[in-house]
């Protein structure tokens, strides 16, 4: 298992991940990163300043992601952990994990001190792992991430 930057080529891999994931957990619904058209784009997304994402890859096949992104309109210091996604052959390894705290380090190096996340129930196995490494629940969203199909928020101090 390699992870590295993001690259241009690995828009369509990333978005079929990404919707294949949701859709298996049926929350390809909208106002989701399903039907978000920055899904199809993320390696542009990415250029944002304040943003990086990473790419988990297994012989030679893009196998998950995940990145930070300096989302409108959140707290001074925070930015939004985003985009985590593993296919269904890559799961129960630990490699979201790896992906969520690899990306969190990135935060922390490049001056974030919280982390801010979305989710919803029916990712509930992804959101008992955000509680396990620290990001505590919300009782609103903060920013302006357009994603209003989510309605679980959490928050992490870096």
């Amino acid at each position: 298992m390699q992870i590295r930057p993001i690259e241009s080529t690995d828009n369509e891999a990333l978005a079929k991940v990404i919707r294949t994931a949701l859709a298996e957990f049926g929350a390809n619904k909208p106002g989701t990163v399903y039907f978000d058209p920055t899904t199809d784009a993320l390696f542009e997304l990415f250029q944002t300043p304040g943003s990086y994402y990473f790419v988990a890859i297994n012989e030679n096949k893009v196998v998950g992601g995940c990145g930070i992104f300096p989302t409108e309109n959140l707290p001074n210091g925070t930015c939004e952990l985003v985009k985590l996604y593993v296919s269904k052959d890559a799961r129960g390894i630990g490699l979201g994990k790896q992906l969520m705290e690899q990306s969190m380090s990135w935060a922390k190096e490049n001056g974030y001190t919280q982390v801010y996340l979305e989710s919803m129930p029916e990712l509930a196995k992804a959101v008992s792992i955000y509680e396990k490494v620290g990001f505590k629940a919300l009782d609103h969203p903060l920013g302006n991430s357009g994603h209003d199909g989510c309605d679980i928020w959490m928050l992490k101090t870096l």
